[in-house]
């Protein structure tokens, strides 16, 4: 790797957060820029024009928490990509994180080669699904990263099925979006299952990455 690549480290354990930044330091091509300990912690080490290209994202953290800082970056900083770094392995966490912004997600007990290989391949691809996100998402990659085919498909969804994807992407369950509908938890079952058909995607996280990807709804 020719060019240097800066990171940020952004977690409230700070044992943690200085044995990684050690090891991110290790790394031939990447440099840790700074540490902090929260999102307000981090805005304020948040230097123009040192912009980290990586940041390594905790999700529960006092005073601003990762969802909030991710969310601010996005809007703030497109440009940074966000790694989430968590112990928590649920479907809302990570739905939250990839709404919020996060490219990839990582469980802190990571092995030092995956964690390099997500720094690669967040810098290359634009985005990181180790084995925890492959087991959610991977069969909707095809039509989240492939530009040609993902357009085509939208155009086959109905108007109801389009509405019906709009509420996927927020934290209600299946049961409220019904309500929402004014349809039956039968009918929502069936809008999923067809789009799952319809768009090759086999879970909800997928349903939202691609509907994020067709700016079906907007961050």
């Amino acid at each position: 790797m020719s060019e240097t690549k800066y990171i940020a480290v952004v977690d409230d354990h700070t044992l943690f957060r200085k044995g990684l930044c050690a090891l991110i330091d290790m790394f031939p091509g990447y440099k840790v820029l700074f540490d902090a300990a929260d999102g307000e912690d981090f805005k304020a080490k948040l230097k123009p024009p040192h912009i980290p290209d990586i940041v390594l994202m905790d999700i529960s953290m006092p005073r601003m928490d990762g969802y909030d800082t991710t969310s601010w970056l996005r809007v703030n900083h497109p440009e940074v990509r966000v790694l989430a770094l968590s112990t928590m392995e649920s479907d809302a966490a990570i739905l939250k994180m990839i709404r919020n912004g996060a490219r990839g997600y990582l469980l802190k007990d990571v092995e030092p080669s995956e964690l390099k290989l997500a720094f690669q391949e967040v810098i290359s691809k634009g985005y990181f699904y180790n084995d925890v996100m492959t087991r959610k998402v991977m069969q909707s990659l095809p039509v989240i990263v492939n530009d040609k085919s993902s357009p085509a498909k939208f155009l086959k969804l109905t108007p109801r099925e389009t509405e019906f994807l709009k509420h996927v992407c927020s934290e209600k369950t299946y049961s409220q979006i019904a309500e929402e509908m004014s349809l039956s938890e039968r009918t929502i079952d069936g809008y999923r299952e067809t789009l799952f058909r319809k768009l090759d995607i086999s879970s909800r996280i997928g349903l939202v990455l691609y509907a994020i990807k067709n700016k079906i709804v907007e961050l």
